[in-house]
């Protein structure tokens, strides 16, 4: 599938270059970097998604890095980002029904409302659109790098979520701060930044370039120090 994308949570960013290290094929231990990274935060319309609360915070972490020197940039970025979330959407969602369909045939009534829906959806995406989506994952890769490239910035600073988690189990939140560099196949990592006031924890989400993982790991290992 061309979105499916692995994540691990660790205790801290040791532990997530020990887990990497052993599942990742060809895992690269590089040496300490030899200084903090520059920082771009991707302002405009994707960041003006997270809310008031997660915004006040997350500009107040990056007040606190820049305090102790590291270079922190605004860049204009990803101002189609309502695009980019319906067409991800629809590709996910085509995904999903074509992983399902064999299942789906015979258990329909056994699935939730809701993934039901989604499967709907999915099966009303056409092979044609499903590989012009497919398409785009390039292309937002190379604007995204293009951008990192003219501003002079090694990682992408932003909020890991909209806000706090919801309340319950009955779902993880809106994933919307990390979905386009989920469509571009960038990794990520998300430092713990403080609490909102409703008492739970929000998310430094750092952002690095394509295949550069091992870079990110380390980046954020100094930072996690700052």
């Amino acid at each position: 599938r061309a979105l499916g994308r692995v994540g691990l949570f660790t205790q801290d960013v040791a532990g997530m270059a020990l887990a990497a290290a052993a599942l990742c094929q060809g895992w690269r231990d590089l040496p300490a970097p030899p200084r903090p990274p520059v920082l771009g935060v991707p302002v405009g319309p994707y960041l003006d998604q997270a809310e008031p609360a997660a915004l006040r915070l997350f500009w107040q972490q990056m007040g606190r890095l820049a305090a102790a020197g590291v270079v922190v940039r605004e860049v204009p970025a990803l101002d189609g980002i309502e695009a980019l979330n319906s067409l991800h959407r629809r590709l996910v969602f085509a995904e999903f029904a074509q992983e399902h369909a064999e299942l789906y045939a015979s258990y329909a009534a056994l699935y939730r409302p809701r993934t039901a829906e989604i499967i709907a959806i999915g099966r009303g995406v056409s092979t044609d659109e499903i590989l012009a989506l497919r398409e785009n994952i390039a292309l937002l890769r190379s604007d995204v790098e293009a951008l990192m490239d003219a501003a002079g910035i090694d990682l992408w600073a932003c909020p890991a979520a909209l806000g706090p988690a919801p309340a319950g189990l009955d779902a993880t939140g809106d994933p919307a701060m990390n979905l386009p560099w989920t469509h571009a196949g960038l990794p990520a990592l998300t430092l713990p930044a403080g609490q909102a006031e409703n008492g739970l924890p929000l998310g430094l989400q750092l952002v690095g370039r394509f295949g550069a993982d091992e870079t990110v790991v380390g980046w954020s290992l100094h930072l996690s120090k700052t």
